[in-house]
């Protein structure tokens, strides 16, 4: 299908979680446009785990075959662009894009994933999703039996070494403040041999982003094979605050189990509405968003 300025459905977000939605709404002959910046998150990241019949791939080859599959239904469009307006119309929603093109639709799916703010540390951007890394069950396997530090708040941080700890055997949190943890939680990193070192780090010193030692500003070094850093996020677009979606307390896009927002017609999926940041619960949340997307459209047009 060639571009439409008016279709049934508008996802916005043409990663994991947009084109599982495009496939489910191209299999009901929904016309569908897909609008994607072409900028995912997880672009640095080598290969993706934990992800039945794509363990092991890299992200770009799931992407790139996850696409052809969609463009294959004749009633879904591809637009590369960035999305940058989104309003409420009489008949649905009007998106307008940076080039300032404007796309109608009847129903709104929101797949724009996160953008992580990461912190001014040399060399911290480019190990991002190859050593440092945000997730144990995504990329611990692979980091297995290996010297690894925690990069976190205290309660962050002691979550992640409860989870990391079972992977490895060498494990160490790297902390500013050790009164930040409570006696209880001192007690359990202590019995597990969990060291805390108190300082910040100056330097990731690496190879193509593959770690090699961390410079602290204390003036020291040590050697590490993987750093887990929980960094803070933000939304990629304003276009769910434009349009009026409620957000959470950690700052997602609110939607309930049918991955629908408070906004009648405004459907989200995908990271920037879920805390499990994984390609399959992608795919999951999208393909639940364009299943139920095509029901309303059923109810509404029956």
């Amino acid at each position: 299908m060639k571009d439409d300025k008016d279709v049934d459905v508008i996802i916005i977000g043409g990663s994991y979680a947009g084109l599982s939605a495009a496939m489910a709404l191209g299999r009901s002959l929904r016309k569908v446009l897909v609008i994607d910046s072409g900028t995912p998150c997880n672009r640095q990241t080598p290969h993706s785990h934990n992800f039945l019949t794509q363990d092991g791939e890299t992200p770009q080859d799931i992407a790139n075959k996850a696409r052809a599959q969609v463009a294959a239904y004749p009633t879904v469009s591809f637009l590369e662009a960035t999305a940058i307006k989104g309003e409420k119309t009489e008949n649905g929603f009007l998106i307008t894009t940076m080039s300032d093109d404007s796309y109608a639709a009847e129903k709104l799916i929101l797949a724009t994933g996160v953008r992580d703010l990461l912190p001014d540390i040399k060399g911290f951007a480019a190990c991002w999703g190859i050593s440092v890394v945000h997730c144990p069950y995504c990329h611990g396997y692979e980091f297995r039996h290996r010297k690894t530090g925690i990069l976190a708040n205290a309660d962050k941080a002691f979550h992640l070494a409860s989870l990391v700890n079972n992977l490895t055997d060498d494990l160490h949190i790297l902390a500013t403040n050790r009164a930040d943890f409570d006696p209880e939680q001192l007690a359990k990193l202590e019995k597990h041999g969990i060291r805390i070192k108190e300082s910040e780090i100056k330097e990731i010193e690496h190879e193509q982003g593959v770690m090699k030692s961390i410079l602290f500003k204390d003036g020291s070094r040590e050697s590490f094979d993987a750093l887990y850093a929980a960094v803070p996020f933000a939304q990629h677009t304003d276009i769910p605050h434009s349009l009026g979606c409620e957000m959470t307390e950690h700052g997602y896009v609110k939607v309930d189990s049918f991955q629908r927002t408070n906004i009648p017609g405004v459907f989200a999926c995908g990271d920037n509405s879920s805390m499990m940041r994984s390609v399959a619960n992608a795919v999951s949340s999208g393909n639940l968003a364009g299943a139920v997307v095509n029901k309303v459209l059923t109810d509404e047009r029956f």
